[in-house]
């Protein structure tokens, strides 16, 4: 079985694995609504550190960087559902359903919600489906249990009405600190644009005035001089940092360590502080 599976093509996966894996960058475009069956997963973001544990739901809201880890039971596996509450959807069942968002949603951005019978006997209800390669899940079926999933959420906790329905662009954020907490995330400088609520043009010229230089440009010095600190001060080996620091291969790691130092991160010095 691959993993994750698409139960609804683009709206309802299950994922399964047997062994652990942690994902880099991770990019949560639309609210997300994940369901931890079995194992637990632990969640990362620049302003939250997050564990789920089996028979735990998690609400991660949209336009988010973060990681995630993925730990099987001992001697056993990881089983999630994952539904993505795009944005079109949403609209939609807003519309036929008469919600709208009365306030800006000011509370936590990820939330584990409160455990009960009702949300569990929801996602029991889509596990077969996701068992069962010969189960198949229709488009109108899949759209009800959105729906469902909905309702149950805002019967839990009602307060992420304005959470789950507000349509508005992402409004600017600060700049400054958006980069520096996330400045290790491999994703292209238009997400990061994107993220903070800004035009690509709007981007770069924001950041130009921040930092004096070109986002690439600052994305990459930044990651070098982490790197660098890693090394030398922390004594970690450049093979177990690159990829947490953005990097797609050692190899380009090391490159550009040489580049910008002179010498490759494997001859560093690790007891003299430069």
């Amino acid at each position: 079985m691959e993993s994750p599976a698409e139960i609804l093509p683009g709206v309802i996966f299950y994922s399964y694995l047997s062994s652990e894996r942690k994902e880099k960058a991770c990019i949560w475009n639309h609210h997300t609504l994940v369901m931890q069956v079995s194992g637990q997963m632990y969640f990362e973001t620049s302003e939250q550190h997050m564990a789920i544990s089996a028979g735990e739901v998690l609400l991660i809201h949209k336009n988010q960087l973060g990681t995630l880890t993925k730990t099987p039971e001992p001697d056993g596996h990881y089983e999630t559902i994952v539904i993505s509450l795009q944005e079109d959807l949403m609209r939609k069942i807003a519309l036929e359903e008469k919600m709208d968002a009365t306030a800006k949603y000011t509370g936590s951005s990820n939330l584990i919600l409160p455990n009960n019978d009702f949300l569990k006997g929801y996602f029991q209800s889509i596990i077969p489906y996701a068992r069962s390669s010969g189960a198949a899940m229709t488009d109108e079926l899949g759209l009800l249990k959105v729906k469902e999933g909905i309702k149950l959420i805002l019967l839990a906790v009602p307060e992420l009405h304005n959470f789950l329905f507000d349509f508005s662009e992402p409004y600017k954020i600060n700049l400054e600190r958006f980069m520096l907490d996330n400045f290790y995330f491999n994703v292209p400088v238009e997400k990061f644009a994107q993220l903070t609520g800004r035009s690509l043009s709007g981007f770069k010229r924001d950041f130009q005035k921040i930092f004096g230089m070109p986002p690439r440009k600052w994305l990459q010095d930044k990651r070098l001089n982490e790197a660098r600190y890693l090394i030398e001060d922390k004594r970690k080996r450049p093979s177990s940092i690159y990829l947490d620091l953005g990097f797609e291969s050692l190899s380009h790691f090391s490159q550009a360590f040489k580049r910008k130092f002179g010498k490759a991160p494997t001859v560093v010095n690790y007891n003299t502080k430069k």
